[in-house]
């Protein structure tokens, strides 16, 4: 039984795991992005977690302890000047999982998995293209164009007599 082992061993010996999840998140945190099986985005979410939590604290002893998970320097500069001033005030979940399709040659369950800081899908561009929106839906340009037109039409003609209307009412009251 697996009681409170909560490690998936991912089919591999210790060594060669570490050294993938090491691998996977120096490309993580480069690409800022990365697709990979499900399984393996979920090793990769618990492994590089506590990494950038570390890489919150800008000590000599934080980049020596971070050094030695990733061993790569260039990814070290980039995590503790990057992504951790862009994660400064968040308290955890540095990471978002998107299941993707299965994968045609084996079947096996993908994932994409992105720094939430990083994605320019869920950030604030797209609230200003939402709000530019039109509200036609399903119909073409041309067929909206003569009801706009004849829509038109009305609401002129309204304005015009309501606009007459009190006009010739205030004569007959003095």
């Amino acid at each position: 039984m697996r009681h409170g082992k909560k490690v998936n061993h991912l089919g591999r010996t210790d060594s060669h795991r570490k050294a993938m999840l090491a691998n996977m998140a120096i490309s993580l945190i480069k690409h800022k992005r990365i697709t990979t099986t499900l399984a393996k985005a979920k090793s990769l979410r618990m492994y590089v977690e506590p990494i950038i939590t570390k890489s919150k604290n800008d000590t000599t002893h934080s980049r020596r302890t971070v050094f030695s998970y990733l061993q790569d320097k260039e990814v070290i500069t980039i995590l503790f000047r990057e992504v951790a001033e862009k994660v400064a005030n968040r308290p955890g979940g540095y990471t978002r999982i998107i299941k993707l399709n299965n994968r045609l040659g084996d079947n096996a369950e993908m994932a994409l998995i992105e720094l939430v800081d990083f994605n320019e899908v869920y950030g604030k561009g797209v609230e200003v293209k939402e709000e530019k929106k039109t509200t036609r839906r399903g119909k073409s340009k041309a067929a909206a164009a003569p009801k706009a037109a004849k829509a038109k039409a009305e609401t002129t003609e309204e304005v015009a007599p309501a606009e007459e209307a009190p006009a010739t009412e205030e004569p007959k009251g003095e």
